[in-house]
């Protein structure tokens, strides 16, 4: 009969490894049937939070279900930072998750109910929990398309400084014009009762906005008023157009990249004038 204490014991670490892995994966990647499983539960959850929180800004029904929504937004706060605490727990790189761009977002998805117990109001905030739901992107298999996204956002960056002059450009106008607006307006017309408040017409103005709360009553201010109207059609398009400029420039530079990758080892990076691989040899 074999004595048990020289049996092999099972190794609790390993097991609790096990564990931590298997949880992992469920729940920060989808290539399992679990994983997506959970996916889809979550996105779920999250879509019935965020309509939660909406209807409860209309007045008629939060006092008609008061009780209801106080439930159902401690139910959806419980659920959810459980699920950042178990994402804290099993994930490799803690401190890497919690200042990612998801590991902000699913923080601040619970932080205002919790902020609600000494701030009112704030639990309206949880609506940002829509932002997770751009991980249907992962579940759906549409990772690819944040390669369109980076299109984007370059083409943002590359545009800051000439939408910076732009701006500056447009904010000396205003200045001007509102200065001009207060001259010809401010003592008949109390919409121009100072400078500050004449920029904030001539903004309103340039945007096409136009309340309508504010209008010159004299001839010349109707008609440097009109002037200010036509160039607004005509300065609201500048950026859009250095926007779309440089957006255009993205596609070419993706193009052509993927134009100059190798087919046969996928080396990116060649000369626009190389006809063959830097790496492997192979004709392009």
């Amino acid at each position: 009969m074999s004595n048990p204490s020289t049996e092999p014991q099972p190794d609790r670490t390993d097991a609790k490894a096990t564990l931590n892995e298997r949880v992992w994966r469920i729940i920060f990647l989808s290539d399992t049937r679990a994983g997506q499983v959970f996916d889809v539960v979550l996105l779920v959850l999250i879509g019935i939070s965020v309509g939660v929180v909406m209807l409860e800004s209309v007045e008629k029904l939060r006092l008609a279900h008061r009780p209801l929504f106080f439930f159902l937004e401690w139910f959806f706060t419980i659920i959810f930072t459980i699920e950042y605490l178990v994402r804290m727990a099993v994930v490799r790189r803690k401190k890497r998750y919690a200042l990612s761009f998801f590991g902000i977002v699913d923080l601040l998805s619970i932080l205002p109910t919790y902020v609600a117990i000494f701030l009112t109001g704030s639990q309206y905030l949880m609506v940002i929990r829509i932002l997770r739901l751009l991980r249907m992107f992962r579940v759906l298999k549409m990772g690819h398309h944040f390669g369109q996204a980076n299109v984007l956002m370059n083409a943002l960056r590359s545009s800051a400084p000439k939408i910076s002059v732009f701006l500056f450009f447009i904010l000396t106008m205003v200045a001007v014009e509102g200065t001009l607006m207060y001259i010809v307006e401010g003592t008949r017309n109390p919409g121009f009762s100072s400078i500050p408040q004449s920029i904030y017409w001539a903004i309103v103005t340039v945007t096409t906005v136009g309340y309508g709360d504010v209008a010159p009553m004299t001839v010349v201010g109707k008609i440097l008023s009109s002037m200010i109207m036509l160039s607004g059609f005509a300065i609201i398009a500048v950026p859009a157009g250095i926007v779309t400029a440089e957006i255009g420039q993205g596609f070419i530079r993706q193009v052509m990249m993927d134009k100059r990758k190798c087919g046969q080892c996928g080396w990116e990076g060649h000369d626009s004038a190389a006809k063959f691989c830097k790496h492997c040899g192979m004709k392009l």
